[in-house]
């Protein structure tokens, strides 16, 4: 099996070539425009909504994007008229990129410890939703934009063999969290989630729908479309029944996390604020450059 390398963690500036995601440390082109990072189109008459992730180029998963998600998401949720959410990119070629690098180098760890909180809340409130949650992989979907696609009840992914899905993490010398890896475990079972996990694995579409990563591959174009014929037949399953069945699912994996959730923010600022972590990352993004260059 194929193991295509991409950008663990991503910038917020990007090139695609050959299903691969090259992400660009260059300051100047971080992107702090006041421009919604989400787009949300709710139908009243179905019940429901399609989230569109729009923060160009790579949707790098950034403390301002996460943020952003999260107040997107609880509105949709209290909203009882809403049943339903299909997350999809209004960018080319990607889902999401992954956590952005930019929140974790050369940071405090006051910082880095609230961009976890943030990356914590945006699994808790996908996860744990009471809606039916489809992602729309309309393009690669690496390391933490697969956290967010196996967040969701089903995933439908775009047929292309250029584009790829999966916790890449140990690529950069970095380890995948417990709930990371229950969420995977979860979705794929132990033993493809111990491969994958170990050795960084990204999968074209083909291999993710064979492990079960994904669910469903059509056309590019149709993601969307099938997404939405998707969700008729989830809605027509009573909420009430649907939600507490997904509950038992999934609520000991959520538990687990909401009972430690200060001691895995304590874990990550300790580890990503090491001297020989930074020096990684210092590494990985002159590297990007290079290539860039």
């Amino acid at each position: 099996m194929s193991i295509k390398y991409m950008c663990l963690l991503s910038v917020r500036s990007s090139c695609s070539s050959h299903g691969r995601v090259c992400a660009s440390p260059v300051a100047q082109q971080r992107n702090n425009s006041t421009s919604p990072k989400i787009k949300v189109d709710f139908d009243q008459s179905t019940g429901v909504a399609v989230m569109q992730m729009q923060s160009p180029p790579v949707n790098s998963l950034s403390l301002d994007f996460l943020t952003e998600f999260s107040i997107a998401t609880e509105k949709l949720e209290m909203d009882k008229s809403c049943r339903g959410l299909i997350i999809t990119s209004s960018q080319p070629k990607v889902f999401s990129a992954g956590l952005d690098i930019m929140e974790m180098y050369m940071k405090s760890p006051e910082h880095c410890g609230e961009f976890w909180k943030a990356v914590q809340e945006m699994w808790l409130k996908l996860y744990g939703s009471n809606m039916v949650t489809i992602a729309a992989i309309n393009g690669s979907s690496p390391a933490g934009g697969c956290l967010m696609s196996i967040a969701c009840d089903y995933r439908i992914m775009a047929d292309n063999p250029r584009y790829s899905i999966g916790l890449n993490e140990t690529q950069l010398g970095i380890v995948a969290p417990f709930w990371f890896k229950d969420t995977m475990i979860n979705t794929v079972g132990h033993r493809t989630t111990e491969m994958a996990l170990e050795l960084g694995m990204l999968y074209n579409p083909s291999e993710a729908l064979k492990i079960g990563l994904v669910d469903q591959l059509v056309p590019e174009d149709q993601v969307v479309t099938t997404a939405t014929q998707t969700m008729t037949k989830w809605l027509a399953i009573p909420d009430h029944a649907r939600q507490i069945t997904k509950s038992m699912m999934r609520k000991p994996t959520i538990d687990k996390l909401t009972s430690n959730r200060e001691t895995d923010i304590q874990y990550f600022v300790n580890f990503i604020t090491k001297d020989s972590i930074q020096k990684s990352l210092g590494m990985y993004l002159a590297m990007l450059k290079k290539r860039k260059g």
